[in-house]
């Protein structure tokens, strides 16, 4: 950057920043978006949409899961009503019209879709209500990126197996083909599956999502195996059958937190923390010769050996796999929330994924905390994770997820404050580091269903009043943050006042 000077009071001082973002905040023009640069919101249908029986849509996971109420969803809460987007829909887009969104995020719920869970059967209900959903956005100029698959599979594919079941490899690419066909000449950007290894992980090791299996070591691999193949089966087939005519993209998501070494100048965590969270799905598709990272198998299957197992954990992939997979994603969308601070040591979880890696994730207890005890407020380690990933060649890249969560309240300056610092080292990221960053999705558009934890956290920057048959939506201090945001494509960093709690939506 070439040091300039100002003469004006109203020209900014330029001064040539250093790796680390040093001077840069002095640089009102990093507050800037860049030109063309996406901002929108993110939902998801079992989260959002309700109508879990209405015409012929089968049975999810999650339809199952929540209803077994047997308090492993908070307050035995379900998905069946939600926000009731399903009938809402035109509510929501006219709400996000008035925000002013350029996109908007939104899963496909593949057993509204596919009431069998196989493609014999197509529900043309389900194809009308997300062609009218597609269709209002459009005609309001707002773009859809569409996720083809948010974790609510339907409850007879779990039953041979779910996704340690490889034939779900083609069960999925069947769907994605349906999906492709139906929707693909109106939308130009596709995510097959949302954050495949931390689906796993909560699915099939911790057992605390749908479908609720626990088991470590194994479950997590071989789902996130399957997922792999999945995704890229997904793409092949929009490559080779839709591509010429649809002219669209399709992107692999990932779902990271930032990691920071608890000791000054301890690499070696950090680079294993990121070997096993980012590369284990980034590696087989943006490394050099693809497949697992060297130092994760090598882990894995030292742990394995150690553990008395005749051969690694860890699924191999064939080398046709590994070529195939090589290569399936034409953008990379991120989901991130949070950071950790990482040390040597060891997992109580024997065997499994934690475990393999010989690492401690631990918060600093200065570190705020949302709603969510998970979720610590750690806007450097948002940075430093995106500088991780601009090392596999830095593709094009989309944050489609990012929030606070909090316990309900349209006052909500904490959540205000969370993206405010985001935000910032995200711009700093692509104005001082040059990473490719295109577009930030906030999370969430609407309260929802926040999984295992039911209404009990709330991520909307509209509130949803979920005791109301009707569901009535009303911005909150952070949806008026942002229109402010969305309209003047900058950061935004003064406070804006508190409002009424009675006020609509329509006082946007």
């Amino acid at each position: 950057m070439l040091l300039t000077a100002s003469l004006g009071s109203s020209i900014l001082l330029f001064v040539v920043a250093s790796a680390n973002g040093e001077f840069a905040e002095e640089n009102e023009e990093y507050l800037r978006f860049p030109a063309n640069f996406l901002l929108g919101a993110a939902t998801a249908a079992y989260q959002i949409e309700g109508a879990w029986n209405v015409s012929d849509k089968g049975e999810s996971v999650w339809d199952r899961y929540c209803h077994l109420k047997d308090g492993r969803i908070f307050n035995n809460d379900t998905g069946d009503v939600a926000a009731n987007s399903y009938y809402q829909y035109k509510e929501d887009v006219a709400l996000l019209k008035k925000l002013g969104v350029d996109s908007y995020r939104i899963s496909l719920s593949w057993p509204r879709l596919l009431p069998t869970g196989f493609s014999n059967k197509i529900s043309s209900a389900g194809v009308k209500y997300y062609n009218d959903l597609i269709d209002q956005l459009l005609a309001n100029g707002i773009e859809p990126l569409i996720t083809l698959y948010h974790w609510d599979q339907p409850q007879i594919l779990e039953e041979f197996g779910g996704w340690l079941n490889s034939e779900m490899v083609n069960w999925f690419g069947d769907y994605a083909r349906v999906v492709f066909r139906e929707f693909g000449s109106k939308v130009k950007r596709f995510i097959p599956i949302n954050e495949p290894s931390g689906m796993c992980k909560s699915s099939y090791t911790y057992g605390a999502y749908a479908p609720g299996k626990k088991l470590p070591g194994f479950g997590e691999y071989l789902c996130t195996h399957n997922m792999l193949k999945a995704h890229a089966t997904a793409y092949r087939i929009y490559q080779n059958e839709f591509k010429a005519a649809q002219n669209g993209e399709v992107g692999f998501l990932v779902n990271l937190f930032g990691f920071l070494p608890k000791s000054p100048g301890d690499t070696d965590s950090v680079n294993t923390a990121y070997a096993f969270n980012a590369g284990w799905t980034l590696n087989p598709i943006y490394g050099e010769n693809g497949d697992y990272p060297d130092l994760m198998k090598s882990k894995v299957a030292e742990k394995s050996k150690q553990q008395g197992y005749e051969r690694s954990r860890l699924p191999e992939f064939s080398s046709w796999w590994i070529d195939n997979i090589k290569g399936t994603a034409d953008f990379l969308a991120v989901n991130h929330y949070t950071s950790r601070l990482v040390e040597p040591g060891d997992s109580n979880l024997i065997p499994s994924h934690d475990n393999d890696q010989g690492l401690v994730y631990v918060s600093d207890p200065s570190w705020k905390t949302a709603a969510s005890q998970w979720l610590k407020v750690v806007p450097e380690g948002f940075r430093q994770m995106l500088r991780e990933l601009s090392k596999y060649g830095n593709p094009p890249l989309y944050i489609t997820e990012n929030g606070f969560s909090d316990f309900g309240t349209v006052n909500d300056t904490a959540r205000i404050d969370y993206y405010r610092a985001y935000l910032k080292e995200m711009l700093l990221a692509i104005h001082v580091d040059g990473i490719n960053i295109r577009g930030y999705y906030i999370w969430s558009f609407l309260d929802n269903f926040e999984w295992e934890m039911g209404y009990r956290e709330r991520f909307g920057i509209v509130a949803v009043d979920f005791n109301d048959p009707k569901r009535p939506r009303t911005e909150k201090q952070s949806a008026r943050w942002w229109k402010n945001i969305i309209a003047t494509r900058k950061l935004d960093t003064k406070r804006v006042p508190e409002i009424n709690p009675t006020n609509n939506v329509d006082e946007l």
